[in-house]
């Protein structure tokens, strides 16, 4: 009988963890675009969303309410399962890859650690497969539009994934090398020893794989400067067009969604996860509460800081010509990952 209250308990717990983590991930989600409209406005010289709300804050709740209330427009002759299930697949694979994230230190309740949802020894493959599978809701969705520019989107966001997966998976292999391990808490301990010089950014001399990754995850979640799947000038909205109401909506979700889990995983790999660039300098200072706020603290901050380089990066650099892009994923950054591994496996056999 016991046995069966632990049990209830686990489950109780491990529920309600998912449920704050799915609120807090969809709250960041809304709340990413209200951002990313007040950057892009104030590097314009505008003010951006300001009218709803005291400074704009209430703008995400507005632009939903607004999308769940427009007609859903169902072409006459589009492939309608597969146009259904597309959006909901991309969203699905977009929110799912937040499960395996770790974004604080270890803290159990009743046996749970209540940062983390789940633990998995091969956490890191897991994002990236789940992740690549995310292109499917894409595919399925230009092809069963009936739309030759949605097609062409789609095409394009396949030709684009596929190329842009092998330099972003081999980017990450110094990482795991240097760790030893693909388990995401592994790898965000193996930085924690000095700070920030544990940092495999700069302790770890993984500059250039962090430079790869920031480009392929550029590419990989369809944004600007690599925006062709859905350039506005060329196909319309692309891969989108046909889509209306919360359909279009999910398809936005998920876009920021992969925009977050990006940021969670360079945070994760490259710069210490959710320890501080101080190290243990200050953990036997403060009281206990502090010890579990300041890792989530300083995990938040890095990947807001990915998130407004994100918004940067789109607001200043133009779209990518199409054989630009494929020459610079084939001929560029996959070559330059092969070098980082081998580089990286001589510096560990040197020193080890």
């Amino acid at each position: 009988m016991p046995q069966l209250s632990d049990f209830h308990l686990f489950l109780v717990i491990t529920l309600l963890k998912i449920v704050v983590v799915l609120v807090i991930t969809l709250t960041a989600v809304a709340y990413t675009v209200l951002l990313e409209r007040k950057v892009i406005g104030r590097i314009q010289n505008r003010w951006g969303p300001s009218r709803v709300g005291p400074f704009g804050l209430l703008q995400p709740l507005a632009d939903g309410i607004k999308l769940f209330l427009k007609e859903d427009l169902m072409p006459l002759a589009v492939e309608r399962p597969l146009f259904v299930i597309s959006p909901m697949i991309a969203l699905a694979c977009a929110l799912v890859s937040i499960a395996v994230v770790p974004f604080g230190a270890v803290h159990t309740v009743h046996g749970v650690d209540i940062f983390q949802i789940a633990d998995i020894n091969i956490g890191l493959l897991v994002i990236l497969g789940i992740t690549s599978i995310g292109v499917y809701g894409i595919a399925l969705s230009g092809w069963s539009s009936n739309n030759k520019y949605s097609l062409l989107g789609s095409l394009r966001a396949s030709a684009q994934v596929i190329s842009y997966e092998l330099a972003l998976g081999l980017s990450l292999v110094g990482v795991v090398l240097r760790a030893g391990s693909l388990r995401l808490r592994d790898i965000v301990d193996s930085q924690s020893a000095h700070g920030l010089l544990s940092w495999n950014i700069i302790g770890g001399l993984q500059i250039v794989g962090f430079f790869i990754y920031l480009m392929a995850a550029y590419a990989e979640t369809n944004r600007a400067p690599f925006d062709l799947p859905e350039a506005e000038s060329e196909l319309v909205a692309g891969y989108h067009t046909e889509y209306s109401s919360m359909k279009f909506a999910m398809f936005f979700m998920a876009e920021y969604a992969n925009m977050i889990t990006v940021s969670c995983v360079a945070t994760l790999l490259f710069f210490g996860g959710a320890t501080s660039p101080f190290g243990h300098m200050f953990d036997a200072t403060g009281p206990a509460w502090l010890s579990m706020v300041m890792p989530v603290f300083w995990f938040v901050f890095k990947v807001f800081c990915f998130l407004f380089l994100y918004i940067w990066v789109r607001s200043t650099l133009p779209r990518f010509r199409y054989d630009q892009l494929m020459a610079f994923g084939w001929k560029f950054l996959l070559p330059l990952a092969m070098l980082n591994i081998i580089a990286t496996s001589l510096a560990l056999a040197y020193h080890g």
